[in-house]
């Protein structure tokens, strides 16, 4: 498919683009370009493209003005170690209705998550997360969604999409293909108990901020388990982030969200990242957009670290361990990385349903959960994921 009917190059960086240092990744970036052809994607590895919409407001917010904020500051860093072989594929602009733009961004990452590239969305509303499931759709592939966000945007009943209703277009989509969910940073009290408790019965997994603050780490199993990444930049404390649509007192720390992003971009899983909702016309300093860049380098510094590491395609490159649990009736069975020490569980399903779920059953976890199983203690990772697969 020709996604480059759905392109129009950067306005401040299609036509003419400032010296960048040697080295850097503005020097080793591949560019739309006015008045040239569309960019080849053969030996792509990363895509980067704006969209310039704000799904669910008729007047549109400024932060739509975000993707090209971001590359001023993104191009000036230098490269990280790696092959990277980045393309910017330039904006995607707001098409005549709102079905339209989603379409278009939905069909740009299905085509290049085919093509085996991992695209980055520099956005303007959180609304496009829609946008990065139907990709999957398209695909007829079930997916797991992280977000990084200070809510669930589960909206009100009856609420067109938005960046506060996204989540509740997905999960009531049919046929759906969200097989789960993950939160990574809720505040308690931006939160209502219905949306907590709805999390709960559907077994969608949500972290806390500070419990993840507590200890980052946890949030590694969560993210290599994501095929697709969502952030919300209003999930950045305002001392760290004050060009957001909604900054905040509380948040994660600025080394916290690249912390995240460079587990995201070590995941072999993630295929697909959004960054959303940030403010140019609040962004004081540039800082923001400065973080931003920032989190875009620390995800392609974990990409390039990537080693496939990965226990369906080789498991020779794994120990297996199989402990039993008094009083229950299956053993839990551990793959552990001869190359990374990273941990996945297996989890029992039914043979009839290998072919959806052939990609969900080895679930990431962590060296902790390894050890509550050692203590015959079923992991809750472990647990939510049974449940689902039954």
């Amino acid at each position: 498919m020709d996604i480059s009917i759905y392109f129009k190059p950067s306005e401040r960086f299609g036509s003419s683009r400032p010296d960048w240092p040697a080295h850097s990744l503005g020097d080793r970036t591949l560019f739309h370009s006015s008045g040239k052809p569309f960019p080849e994607l053969e030996s792509a590895k990363v895509a980067l493209f704006g969209v310039m919409d704000d799904p669910g407001h008729a007047r549109p917010r400024t932060c739509v003005e975000a993707p090209d904020a971001v590359r001023e500051q993104l191009y000036s860093l230098y490269l990280p170690p790696g092959d990277l072989h980045l393309v910017d594929l330039g904006d995607i602009h707001p098409g005549a209705s709102a079905g339209d733009t989603q379409h278009a961004v939905a069909e740009t990452l299905a085509e290049l998550i085919r093509m085996n590239i991992v695209p980055i969305i520099l956005g303007g509303g959180q609304g496009h997360t829609f946008s990065q499931y139907l990709a999957y759709e398209m695909l007829e592939r079930t997916a797991n969604l992280a977000c990084i966000d200070a809510r669930f945007d589960l909206g009100d009943p009856g609420q067109g999409l938005a960046e506060s209703s996204y989540l509740s277009h997905i999960v009531l989509r049919q046929p759906n293909y969200l097989f789960n969910y993950s939160n990574l940073g809720f505040q308690t009290y931006l939160v209502d108990q219905p949306g907590v408790e709805l999390m709960d019965k559907l077994y969608f997994d949500a972290h806390r901020l500070g419990e993840l603050r507590a200890d980052m780490s946890d949030a590694e199993p969560v993210l290599r388990n994501a095929d697709s990444l969502s952030v919300d930049m209003t999930s950045i404390r305002r001392s760290d982030a004050p060009g957001t649509t909604r900054p905040g007192p509380n948040g994660f720390h600025a080394e916290e969200i690249c912390q995240l992003m460079r587990y995201a971009g070590i995941s072999e899983k993630i295929t697909s990242i959004g960054i959303y909702e940030m403010d140019p016309a609040r962004d004081e300093g540039s800082v923001t957009a400065q973080l931003a860049a920032q989190m875009v380098w620390c995800f392609l510094d974990g990409f390039s670290s990537r080693t496939n590491d990965l226990p369906w395609l080789d498991r020779k490159r794994f120990t297996r361990f199989r402990i039993p649990i008094r009083g229950h009736e299956q053993e839990l069975v551990f793959f552990k990385s001869n190359v990374s020490d990273r941990w996945w569980m297996d989890i029992p399903y039914r043979a009839e349903q290998e072919a959806r779920f052939e990609r969900h059953h080895l679930v990431p976890c962590s060296l902790s959960d390894y050890r509550m199983a050692c203590r015959e203690e079923v992991p809750d990772r472990w647990w939510r994921t049974f449940q689902k697969l039954a």
